[in-house]
């Protein structure tokens, strides 16, 4: 119901979302390794180690999609400017 109440949203608009998907993903990789080493200085006491582990793996995931989405804009330019 909301979607046809509101504008479409298209590939342009959108993408202001790929960057913060690439700034996101790489503050939670930051993150992770930031925990990643408090457990190692700790040694293992403090947990969350394998909440290190998913945090890197997300992070990787939003980076990927983030760059993917950007990449997906650059060619979506190219082909605008070429065919017209």
């Amino acid at each position: 119901m909301l979607a046809r109440e509101t504008h479409p949203v298209t590939l342009v608009n959108s993408s202001g979302s790929a960057v913060v998907a690439v700034l996101l993903g790489f503050s939670a990789i930051v993150l992770a390794r930031r925990a990643r080493e408090r457990v190692q200085i700790t040694l293992g006491r403090a947990g969350g180690k394998g909440a290190a582990r998913i945090g890197r793996a997300l992070g990787v995931l939003g980076l990927l999609v983030g760059v993917t989405a950007g990449l997906a804009l650059g060619f979506y330019g190219l082909l605008t400017l070429f065919a017209g």
